[in-house]
């Protein structure tokens, strides 16, 4: 029988312990300055820049870590610093992750360096796919991509919203409507270089949490991108759109769209985000409960402390397992049978919400306050049962993929 092991190997410690040591020396100490300016951290993404942290190559190696437990390893110690700053230094991936997931060899060696730039010159990406009418329902995009076959370009019309780095951004990743007719199989990822006319950014919003990261509306007015701007190409495009239209009048399965695709290989890393939150709070409650004394006693004492403090440090670990799995098998090629990638995502995210408030509940009065940074965790933790398919969305893909059924 195979060997089989959940330890780490040294290398996956030494990243970890390298990035561990970045979060608590310079996320940490700057996070609550920057929760409170709520704008982006850019002398920490240029210090991350300047170790490697945030570079290309730091996170290829890591996402091509053959068992698969790179990137959660690397996003559970960066969101136990500090979720806004930590969604700052990786919110490029997902625009980046959306340029690997359905882009060439050319396209992907051009156009992922230049999000990133350089520790002398910082830039970041945004991958822009929610809009005002159509977040969970992707159907229900709008903006449009029409080919202007003599020019050889794409004109892209309409409005994102929710884009991190939107608007900031050096190199922009949007998900628009090529085919009405098509729905959700009717969309293409294009590439909007740095400086192109006609788009700008909208609203800026001001949230609840994580607030060192940039989030705002994209606006995109006539936008004309070469055609070599496609994600994939014109070819394959016209190939995918021509199966589906066949699928379509001959009643088929449903395919995945550009957003879903991107959105399917980074759920797992983002429920790891919400891992490195929860673990974060839960810390913070274990230490405050061993040293905080009420009675003549610590309150971990008291069975009502130490139980929820047992239970969050066991849905932590449950969590984490999750994530863990579903990045080996996202890496092994093992498919998705059961959502396991939503599942990861689903009960990290809960999780995380869940901790967060014990959290504050044990540190009672204190925990209320900006004293501690549990109350900036919670508030943190919020969005991931939200935000890259809200909680009740990855229920709707656990419950197709176990029954076989189109469940609305």
């Amino acid at each position: 029988m195979g060997d089989f092991s959940l330890e780490l190997n040294d290398d996956q410690k030494g990243v970890r312990d390298w990035v561990h040591g970045f979060a608590a020396d310079v996320m940490r100490p700057a996070a609550a300055e920057w929760d409170e300016r709520e704008e982006t951290p850019w002398p920490v993404i240029q210090e991350a820049a300047k170790i490697g942290l945030y570079s290309m190559d730091f996170y290829a190696q890591a996402f091509f870590d053959p068992t698969g437990l790179g990137i959660p390893v690397a996003m559970e110690e960066l969101f136990w610093g500090d979720a806004g700053i930590g969604l700052s230094i990786v919110g490029t991936t997902l625009a980046a992750v959306g340029v690997l997931a359905n882009g060439t060899e050319e396209q992907i060696g051009t156009w992922v360096p230049q999000m990133f730039g350089t520790a002398d010159d910082v830039k970041v990406a945004a991958f822009c796919s929610s809009e005002p009418d159509a977040g969970s329902d992707v159907s229900a995009m709008r903006t449009r991509a029409v080919y202007d076959e003599a020019k050889d370009e794409w004109v892209l019309n309409g409005t994102k919203t929710w884009a991190t780095n939107g608007g900031i951004a050096n190199v922009h990743v949007v998900v628009a409507v090529v085919d009405p007719e098509l729905g959700a199989r009717g969309q293409a990822s294009f590439i909007v270089p740095p400086g192109t006319p006609g788009l700008s950014q909208g609203q800026k919003f001001k949230k609840h949490g994580i607030r060192a990261s940039h989030t705002a509306e994209v606006v995109l007015d006539g936008v004309r991108v070469p055609g070599s701007c496609l994600l994939g190409g014109k070819e394959k495009l016209d190939e995918r759109l021509a199966r589906a239209r066949e699928k379509q009048r001959a009643g088929g399965k449903r395919t995945k769209n550009a957003a879903m695709a991107t959105f399917e290989a980074s759920r797992p890393a983002v429920g790891a985000q919400a891992v490195g939150i929860a673990r974060a709070a839960y810390e913070v409650a274990l230490d405050y409960a061993k040293t905080r004394v009420q009675f003549g006693r610590p309150i971990i004492d008291n069975q009502g402390v130490a139980f929820t403090l047992a239970d969050m440090r066991t849905r932590i670990d449950a969590a984490r397992l999750l994530v863990w799995r579903a990045s080996w098998m996202a890496t092994a090629g093992k498919p998705f049978t059961a959502a396991e990638g939503s599942m990861s995502k689903l009960y990290a995210g809960e999780t995380a919400k869940w901790v967060t408030a014990q959290a504050m509940q044990i540190l009672g009065g204190n925990g209320f306050t900006r004293e501690y940074p549990v109350e900036r965790m919670h508030r943190d933790a919020a969005i991931y049962t939200i935000f890259e398919g809200t909680s009740e969305i990855q229920r709707l893909v656990i419950a197709r993929s176990i029954s076989g059924l189109p469940i609305r």
